[in-house]
């Protein structure tokens, strides 16, 4: 029997009726030989088509029953091609990855991507975090300690840089040991997370230094002086009149204080799994053992998002540090830490940035003064093209006059320059909405 017009007509409308649903922002991971890689993948669908970005590049695709097909372009002509299937909300199949500078070689890697979920719903809540395991990497593979939502707020303390709590017992290896990972809901590769930190608190009377002046900052006379140098330095805190001295004090030294301005010198995400994971000692993209003396109570740090939840690191608190950490340690203590976090959806930074009351500061971390300036200029110039639309002319009249520059870190294997602006520099200009 024929079947009537009005139901043929009403088929195309069934079909795409049950049609899965794929707009959103997803989680993609695709196998590189054992090596779970996470990209940001965000579609918008219209009928059995849908359109979006992959890792940052424009796709195209279609939806055929619950099998789903994509290709995404590149600038340079690489592409990138999904053949897959989703089932109870995962999607699962083969991405094939063709690199522009090799096109005669395709590598074709397993993938599977869920749902991010939406942010949730209610008042932000506050977490009391006792830590009990302190890690020494800043690590994918780390297993959360807490998992919170955007807009909470986190009250934990940290261990010394050499790994002794506040009441002075060593509760694991020095080098920095990190309270966290974190995982916050939400977070997503290609978004920025936001540390609010909103109190930082003394938690002990001592901190430990040394007496010795790092590499960097060594000419062959200075250092053939200071040849005997590093020995610690046991410092008294004074938390009431809010300030440090020497617990032996050389005899020039005597009536030395310097004011308390308690600091945390690592603030952390964890690199994407391709990378190895760095020591907590090290510093990158991903923030880390910046040790920078303006990441103090009221300052936000912005990292960028690498894997599924960001993984939050925090742990190597100051007392007080003068610039670039000069002695290889600051005044290294334990430390009560609150701080709480947002996601910046679909916005993704070249490297570490500092807000405070009158700033915004953009970080540089490479292996060189020179290499560590120029990344902090080229971080603070995105900064300004991406929120204020300014030209790269522009962008230098504007750097050119209104530029601070601060050295943030010598001690370790990447040096530290910070570029900072004035908030009262940016009232004239227009911010992009």
């Amino acid at each position: 029997m024929r079947k009537p017009l009005s139901l043929l007509l009403l088929i195309p409308a069934l079909l795409l009726a049950q049609l899965p649903d794929v707009s959103g922002k997803w989680f993609a991971i695709a196998d590189f030989y054992g090596t779970p890689m996470n990209f940001s993948m965000e579609l918008t669908q219209q009928g059995d088509k849908f359109t979006g970005k992959f890792g940052g590049d424009k796709l195209e695709g279609t939806l055929t029953g619950n099998s789903i097909h994509f290709l995404a372009k590149d600038e340079q002509g690489g592409t990138e091609e999904l053949t897959g299937t989703i089932e109870a909300g995962v999607v699962s199949g083969t991405i094939v990855f063709v690199d522009s500078d090799d096109k005669e070689h395709p590598a074709t890697h397993q993938f599977t991507a869920t749902l991010v979920p939406p942010r949730r719903t209610g008042p932000p809540q506050r977490h009391e975090f006792t830590p009990t395991t302190f890690y020494r990497q800043f690590s994918a593979a780390n297993k959360p300690v807490l998992t919170v939502s955007p807009g909470d707020t986190i009250h934990t303390t940290t261990v010394d840089a050499g790994g002794t709590d506040e009441k002075g017992v060593r509760r694991v290896l020095g080098g920095n040991p990190e309270t966290g990972p974190f995982y916050i809901e939400t977070a997503a590769p290609g978004d920025t997370l936001a540390v609010h930190i909103t109190r930082l608190r003394l938690n002990r009377d001592w901190a430990i230094s040394d007496d010795g002046i790092v590499g960097r900052g060594l000419g062959s006379d200075l250092a053939v002086k200071m040849k005997d140098g590093f020995k610690d330095v046991r410092w008294h805190l004074d938390r009431e009149h809010g300030i440090a001295t020497p617990e032996k004090p050389g005899e020039h030294l005597t009536r030395y204080s310097v004011p308390l301005r308690p600091m945390l010198g690592c603030v952390a995400v964890a690199p994407g799994s391709a990378q190895a994971p760095p020591g907590t000692g090290d510093s990158g993209r991903f923030g880390g053992n910046m040790d920078f003396n303006e990441i103090v109570e009221g300052a936000t740090v912005y990292l960028r998002v690498n894997v599924p939840g960001a993984l939050l690191y925090v742990g190597d608190a100051h007392a007080t540090q003068g610039d670039g950490e000069l002695n290889g340690n600051a005044l290294e203590t334990s430390m009560d830490v609150e701080f709480s976090v947002d996601v910046i959806s679909g916005k993704s930074i070249g490297g570490p940035r500092v807000e405070s009351a009158t700033h915004i500061m953009a970080m540089g971390l490479d292996g060189s003064l020179d290499d560590a300036f120029r990344s902090a200029t080229a971080n603070m110039a995105q900064w300004l093209i991406d929120d204020y639309n300014l030209t790269p002319s522009e962008v230098a009249e504007f750097l050119g006059t209104a530029a601070e520059y601060k050295v943030s870190e010598v001690a370790d294997r990447n040096a530290g320059i910070v570029v900072k602006i004035n908030k009262d520099r940016l009232k004239s200009l227009t911010p992009v909405k």
